[in-house]
């Protein structure tokens, strides 16, 4: 933590234009220097970063954000590797947030994806940053969204956002993402009973992995299952016809992966020419504009002083000198005082 801290101390003095506009001309260092800022919990690197990003804005970059999801052990980082060196090879820069779960009694994380993807962290055009989930609901860090947006002003093509599994709270990265790829195991038509239907119907791709050597009849079946799942579903008025798919993959042999990369394109294209990638882009931004206030609301009830304050109508409470109703609305009106 004090190294973070001595990273965070360094920035401040490296002024918000010199570090904008290092990002702008697509160096990594200052990308990563800049993620490290926008993460920080103290209130001087927040306002910091809140005058980078104002600088950054407006730069009229934007990459493809796609949104990742699976069960732990289905192999996304070994799917991510091999996408995003296939990527790479076609020309594109990648980046890719990948959020680690953290520990409910400690806070802290492993944060292993580079060595999870040791070829991809070697690339140039590639840019790994694990982050911390810090318990925060949707799968994501609170600070996804900003470093997404640092991303895209570093101009690069692609941006996977990896969350920490799939769960019914994990639909919040719906709200950074322009399209959401379902990563799944081949397995029996029961496993379909486990997949949250939140998730099913938020997903613009499902892709089935490891859909090589024995496994690869069982991915065929699988991929047979949920087509017929996803046809059942009510048509999204943002999908073109034949979306949402269902696709076989292999990211140890690299089979499949052009295949979802032309279906991701185009349903992205489609969105663009039929303004529906521009309209919801502007929801989202509304979204992280009412979470940022949420957010601020609840940082007010770790203040001390206003701790304390819910320490003593919570002891009142309990006693019963006071309801519920009438110490909840003391509390506020002394917020809004």
């Amino acid at each position: 933590m004090k190294g973070k801290t001595r990273e965070g101390d360094q920035l401040m003095t490296a002024g918000t234009g010199d570090l904008a506009d290092r990002i702008l001309a697509g160096e990594r260092r200052a990308l990563a220097r800049a993620v490290t800022l926008v993460e920080s919990t103290r209130a001087d690197h927040r306002a910091e970063a809140a005058t980078l990003l104002e600088t950054l804005r407006g730069h009229g970059r934007q990459a493809l954000r796609i949104g990742l999801s699976g069960t732990p052990g289905v192999g996304k980082s070994t799917f991510i590797e091999a996408f995003g060196m296939m990527l790479i090879g076609l020309g594109k820069r990648v980046a890719v947030l990948a959020v680690d779960p953290s520990s409910t009694r400690s806070g802290g994380s492993i944060l292993g994806d580079k060595t999870r993807m040791e070829r991809l962290s070697r690339e140039g055009a590639a840019f790994i940053r694990p982050s911390p989930s810090m318990s925060h609901l949707g799968g994501v860090s609170r600070r996804t969204r900003e470093a997404v947006a640092l991303c895209e002003a570093a101009a690069f093509d692609v941006v996977l956002i990896e969350t920490v599994g799939v769960g019914q709270s994990e639909t919040m990265v719906a709200e950074m993402c322009d399209l959401f790829v379902l990563l799944l195991a081949p397995a029996g038509g029961d496993e379909l009973q486990g997949v949250k239907r939140g998730i099913m119907e938020i997903a613009d791709l499902i892709l089935v992995n490891k859909a090589d050597g024995e496994l690869k009849s069982a991915a065929t079946r699988t991929c047979a299952d949920y087509a017929g799942a996803l046809r059942l579903l009510r048509k999204r008025p943002e999908d073109p016809e034949g979306f949402p798919k269902a696709l076989p993959v292999s990211a140890l042999e690299e089979d499949g992966l052009a295949g979802a990369w032309e279906e991701m394109q185009a349903l992205a294209a489609w969105r663009k020419a039929e303004g529906w990638w521009a309209r919801r882009r502007a929801e989202q931004a509304a979204h992280w504009f009412e979470e940022e206030v949420r957010s601020g609301l609840l940082e007010r009830l770790a203040e001390a002083e206003v701790r304390r304050a819910m320490v003593e109508k919570a002891e009142a409470v309990a006693a019963g000198e006071v309801s519920v109703e009438a110490a909840a609305a003391e509390m506020l009106a002394r917020l809004r005082g």
